[in-house]
C-alpha cells in the first residue's frame, strides 16, 4: 500500500481521509459529506488501514473501543462475583478452605470454591483480564494519538477550500479592509490564541494540549493497572494478620525470619459514662460499652546470626512501641497495625490425677492448650499421657469426637492414666468441667481443676511497594480528566480567497463558547459572523 501525495505536495500515509497539511478531502466516501469528521483530523489509523497479518488482526481487535468496554464489563462482573463470599485470605484458619466453604455455605460454597472464586483476585484468568484491559488501553491510545499528533504538527495555515466549507462554523465576507483583519488578529491574541500567518492567511489556535487529555488519562490507568498487578508479585505487597497472646513472641510474616514481635501487654480502655461528657452517653446506654482505646505494648526484635533448625534464635531488641489504631509500628518497609483483639482466651487447663474412691490426688497437670506435651510424669509410678486433643470439641454425626477448629474454644482430652495399681493404664475422656469414661469403670480420674486465660491481639502486617505507582497513576488519571474536561481545542481560520474573506472555525467541544469568542473578535468589523451549518440544516428541514 503506497502513500498518497496531495496536490499541495504533502505525502500522506495510506488511509488518510484529510490531507495532513492542507485538509483536502482524499477519501471518496467523504466527498459527499456536508461536514467533516474532525475527531482524529482525518488521519490514517493503523486499525482502519491494515488487516492482513496476524499482528494486524490482534492490533485491530484491541484497538476497538467496544472490545475495551466489554473487557471492563466482564472484569467488573468477575470482581463483583468475588465479593459474594469472603476470599480465602479472610476466612478463619479453622479448617481447610474446601471444607470451610461447603460447611458454611453449602452446595453454593462448594461450587464457589471449585470455580476458583475463593482466590479470584490472584487467579491467572483474572490477571489475564486485567492485562488485556491494559493492552487495550495501550493499543487504543497508540492507534489514535500518534496519527493525531502527526496531523496537528503538519497542518498548514492555508487550508483547502473544501476543508473550510465543510467546517461547522463557516462564512464568507466581502469588502473587508486590512484594518479589520488587523483588529481581529489583535483581539484573538488578547484571548490567548496562538496566531500563525502564511500568505496573508491567519490560523488562530489555542488549547491544543486538551486533545492529549484522554491519552494522559489512559497512561494514568495503565500505570494504575501495573501497580495493581505488581501486588501479586511476591514481596511487593503483603497484608497478613498476626495473632499474638500476651507474653508471646512470633516471627513477623514475610521477613524471612529476620524480625520478631512480642506482645508485652494488651490494654483495652472503655468510655466511662460517669467521667465522659454527654457525647457518648446514648451510645453507652445502647451498647453497654464503647471502646475508647485498644493497644498492644509491643517489642520488635531482630535475629542475630543464622537461623539453626530446632534451636531458639538469638534476638536483639530493635525498638518498643505502643501500637494503637492508626499508630502502627514501622520498620524498614513494614508496618504493624492494630486491627482486632480477643479477651480472656483460654490459655491453660489444670487437672489433678485423683483416686475416685478416696478422693486423694497424686499430682497436678497444667496443659498449655497451644502446645500440649504428650506425657506428664508425676513421680512414684504415676503419669498421664495425652492420647487425643480436641481444641474445639464437638461430637460428629457418627458420634465420634472431633474438633471444629484449632482454636481452644471448647477443649477436650483423651488421657491415659498410669499408676502402681494399674500399670497398663486407664483411659479417661475429659472436657471442661466434665469427665466421660467410655471404656468402663476406672480407679482414677483426671479431675478438672481450673483454667487460665490471656488476652490476644491481632496485628496486620503490611508492606506495600506499589502504593507510589498506584498514586502516580491516579494523579495522572485526574490530570487527564481535568485536561480534557476543562479546556478545549479551538481553531479559527481567516483566509483570503480571490478577494473574499473566508472564516471557518472548529472546536472539539463547547461550540457556544467558541461562537461567543468569534462574535467578540468580529464585532465592529466588516467580517460577517460565520454560520452554524448544523443549525442551518435543521432550520431548512423544518422549513424555517
Amino acid at each position: 500500500m503506497k502513500d498518497v501525495k496531495c496536490e499541495c505536495g504533502h505525502v500522506n500515509p495510506h488511509g488518510t481521509v484529510l490531507c495532513e497539511a492542507c485538509g483536502k478531502v482524499l477519501d471518496e466516501q467523504s466527498q459527499d459529506k456536508s461536514l467533516l469528521d474532525m475527531r482524529y483530523e482525518g488521519s490514517a489509523r493503523r486499525s482502519q488501514t491494515y488487516n492482513k497479518s496476524i499482528v494486524d488482526k490482534i492490533w485491530n481487535f484491541f484497538s476497538s473501543v467496544k472490545v475495551g468496554v466489554w473487557l471492563i464489563v466482564v472484569t467488573l462482573v468477575a470482581s463483583a462475583a468475588g465479593t459474594i463470599l469472603p476470599q480465602e485470605m479472610y476466612i478463619p484458619p479453622t479448617m481447610p478452605a474446601e471444607e470451610y466453604y461447603e460447611d458454611q455455605y453449602g452446595w453454593f460454597g462448594k461450587l464457589y470454591y471449585e470455580l476458583g472464586f475463593n482466590n479470584l483476585y490472584s487467579s491467572w484468568w483474572y490477571l489475564v483480564l486485567i492485562a488485556m484491559i491494559g493492552i487495550s488501553l495501550v493499543i487504543c491510545s497508540l492507534d489514535r494519538v500518534v496519527p493525531l499528533y502527526k496531523a496537528l504538527k503538519a497542518q498548514k495555515v492555508t487550508r483547502h477550500e473544501g476543508f473550510l466549507k465543510r467546517q461547522r462554523l463557516f462564512g464568507i465576507s466581502e469588502n473587508v479592509d486590512e484594518q479589520d483583519i488587523a483588529a481581529v488578529k489583535q483581539r484573538l491574541k488578547a484571548k490567548r490564541y496562538n496566531i500563525r500567518e502564511e500568505n496573508g492567511d491567519l490560523l488562530a489556535e489555542k488549547g491544543r494540549f486538551s486533545r492529549w487529555g484522554p491519552y494522559v488519562n489512559h497512561v494514568g490507568l495503565i500505570i494504575f493497572l501495573i501497580g495493581g498487578m505488581l501486588r501479586f508479585v511476591p514481596g511487593m505487597y503483603i497484608d497478613k494478620v498476626l495473632w499474638l497472646r500476651e507474653g508471646e513472641t512470633k516471627v513477623v510474616p514475610e521477613t524471612d525470619g529476620q524480625y520478631y514481635v512480642a506482645n508485652e501487654k494488651f490494654i483495652l480502655e472503655n468510655y466511662d459514662k460517669e467521667k465522659e461528657d454527654k457525647t457518648f452517653e446514648a451510645a453507652i446506654d445502647r451498647a453497654g460499652m464503647v471502646v475508647k482505646n485498644y493497644q498492644t505494648n509491643a517489642v520488635l526484635y531482630k535475629r542475630v546470626g543464622p537461623a539453626i533448625p530446632g534451636e531458639q534464635p538469638e534476638l536483639e531488641k530493635v525498638k518498643e512501641h505502643k501500637i494503637k489504631v492508626n499508630q502502627p509500628l514501622k520498620f524498614e518497609k513494614f508496618a504493624l497495625y492494630q486491627v482486632d483483639y480477643k479477651l480472656d482466651e483460654l490459655n491453660t487447663m489444670s487437672f489433678s490425677l485423683t483416686n475416685k474412691a478416696t478422693g486423694n490426688t497424686f499430682g497436678d497437670v497444667k496443659i498449655n492448650l497451644y502446645d500440649p506435651k504428650p506425657k506428664y510424669d508425676l513421680g512414684n509410678g504415676y503419669g498421664v499421657e495425652v492420647l487425643s486433643f480436641f481444641p474445639d470439641f464437638e461430637f460428629a454425626k457418627d458420634g465420634e469426637p472431633t474438633t471444629k477448629s484449632r482454636i481452644p474454644n471448647n477443649p477436650a482430652f483423651v488421657f491415659k492414666m498410669t499408676s502402681p495399681e494399674v500399670p497398663k493404664g486407664e483411659t479417661s475422656f475429659v472436657a471442661i468441667q466434665q469427665t466421660i469414661e467410655p471404656l468402663g469403670d476406672n480407679q482414677y480420674k483426671m479431675a478438672f481443676k481450673g483454667i487460665e486465660t490471656k488476652n490476644v491481639t491481632a496485628l496486620t502486617v503490611r508492606k506495600d511497594l506499589t502504593i507510589w505507582i498506584i498514586v502516580l497513576g491516579g494523579i495522572l488519571f485526574m490530570i487527564g480528566v481535568i485536561q480534557g474536561a476543562y479546556w478545549n481545542h479551538r481553531r479559527i481560520w481567516v483566509q483570503n480567497k480571490n478577494g473574499e474573506i473566508w472564516i471557518a472555525a472548529h472546536t472539539n467541544k463547547n461550540w457556544y463558547g467558541l461562537k461567543r469568542e468569534i462574535e467578540s473578535a468580529l464585532s465592529e468589523t466588516k467580517i460577517n459572523i460565520p454560520n452554524d451549518q448544523i443549525q442551518r440544516e435543521k432550520m431548512d428541514k423544518e422549513g424555517v
